[in-house]
């Protein structure tokens, strides 16, 4: 939710057909990340961070420094900041829909970062209307914006009675699955339709509503603990870890049929198991001249 002191980062406008809308852009998350200053640990004072040239050990001044791309080791392309500036996007500020598509067609490994978008004044009424079509027909706009001096592909959707916009990756960004070798060999181990049974009693007895503040960040939570204690002088005994030594994987039937006992009696609700279905104990013959229907093999998961 936004808070009181929530500030826009951007005014423009959503160009819409003829229709332009007056929006602006709040950032949608605020990060709870504990963050650590560097110090020195004789008398604690802070690190600072110096420019060094790493051949003569000096320390370069601002004003010195240029962007250079590195083209083989040790040669670089130096670019000159007004290059750079030359090739800025147009500095706009509208918000210029492309093309409006099927929510389900993007793959959330796309979206990135997340802002509310808010109706500037005289843009109310536009806005609603915007966002109400959109929400009626499942539809997600795809546009593009500049934020600074970038320009980004971003996702313009309906979020209850507002919209919500997402920059978006370009498709080049994206590691392809079919890369990464210990994907493609799922794609020839079959498994058996009654391991596939167990495994779909297993995920029924874990199904809940999704309820985002039932999740915490226990990590952060020890941590600022910690810091707390030590803040009021206590001190800390670190207790050695303990050697993890690797176990034998399990049978995965055994493993599976161990888990759905183990959950079914920490949550008695869990619906009941339903019972294996029996094959026929008759063998169907295959079509004359035909061969025997192959078991399909087990789709290839997703990254």
């Amino acid at each position: 939710m936004l808070s009181a002191m929530a500030r826009s980062i951007w005014t423009g406008t959503i160009s819409f057909g003829l229709v332009t809308i007056p929006v602006k852009l709040y950032p949608a998350v605020q990060r709870r990340t504990v963050r650590f200053n560097q110090l020195d640990g004789e008398d604690r004072s802070r690190i600072q961070q110096k420019r060094v040239n790493s051949r003569t050990g000096e320390e370069v001044p601002y004003e010195r420094l240029v962007k250079g791309y590195e083209i083989a080791p040790d040669q670089y392309v130096v670019i000159e900041p007004g290059e750079l500036e030359a090739l800025d996007p147009r500095r706009t500020r509208t918000i210029e829909i492309e093309d409006f598509v099927e929510a389900g067609e993007i793959d959330p490994i796309l979206y990135d970062a997340t802002y509310h978008v808010a109706p500037a004044p005289g843009g109310a009424k536009p806005y609603r209307l915007l966002a109400a079509a959109m929400r009626e027909t499942g539809k997600v706009a795809i546009a593009r914006i500049v934020l600074r001096t970038k320009e980004y592909l971003v996702a313009l959707r309906p979020a209850g009675e507002g919209l919500e916009l997402s920059t978006m990756l370009f498709s080049d960004e994206v590691v392809d699955a079919g890369s990464i070798d210990e994907l493609a060999e799922t794609a020839d181990i079959e498994v058996s339709a009654r391991e596939v049974e167990v495994a779909r009693q297993l995920i029924a007895s874990l199904e809940a509503a999704f309820d985002p503040s039932k999740y915490h960040d226990e990590y952060r939570a020890r941590v600022l603990d910690l810091i707390e204690r030590k803040a009021q002088g206590e001190e800390i005994a670190i207790a050695p870890a303990p050697e993890e030594q690797a176990a034998p994987l399990p049978d995965l039937m055994s493993a599976l049929k161990a888990s759905l006992d183990a959950v079914r009696a920490e949550r008695p609700e869990a619906p009941a198991p339903k019972p294996a279905r029996r094959r026929s104990t008759a063998a169907k013959k295959p079509a004359a001249g035909g061969r025997a229907a192959k078991k399909p093999a087990a789709k290839k998961p997703r990254a």
